[in-house]
């Protein structure tokens, strides 16, 4: 497997970790009653900590349907190379540093690393118009 297809499992195995961080907040916050229930209605996180894990995991879904793809075509295209490489491991790096920089509510360093993150994403895609004839 190339460096980029195992950046991008990490980042869905990174994914699913943001699926379960906030349901086990949620879980605490609400109660195993609530969570085993019909969920019917989904009371507003009152805990800042439920609800910034909330928001990273949305954060993350944002941006990750284009990581995907341009991960993807990469490869199949044989666009692989260091921009690719980089790219991949800027966002993967940094969306790991931005969970718990989000959940601990710090500000500034948090979206410096979302834009990090950005710029490994628009690094794999500019690989994809840079292939060499």
């Amino acid at each position: 497997m190339t460096t980029e297809l195992t950046y991008l499992a990490m980042t869905l195995i990174l994914a699913l970790v943001q699926i379960f961080l906030p349901a086990g907040a949620r879980t605490v916050e609400f109660g195993s009653k609530w969570n085993a229930g019909p969920r019917d209605e989904t009371p507003a996180a009152k805990k800042p900590l439920t609800g910034r894990l909330e928001r990273a995991e949305a954060n993350l879904f944002e941006t990750l349907p284009l990581f995907i793809g341009a991960v993807l075509i990469a490869h199949v295209i044989g666009a692989a190379g260091a921009l690719t490489v980089w790219g991949t491991a800027l966002y993967f790096w940094a969306r790991v540093v931005y969970v718990p920089l989000y959940a601990f509510g710090v500000p500034y360093v948090r979206s410096l690393v979302w834009v990090v993150s950005l710029a490994g994403l628009v690094m794999v895609l500019a690989s994809l118009f840079l292939l060499k004839v």
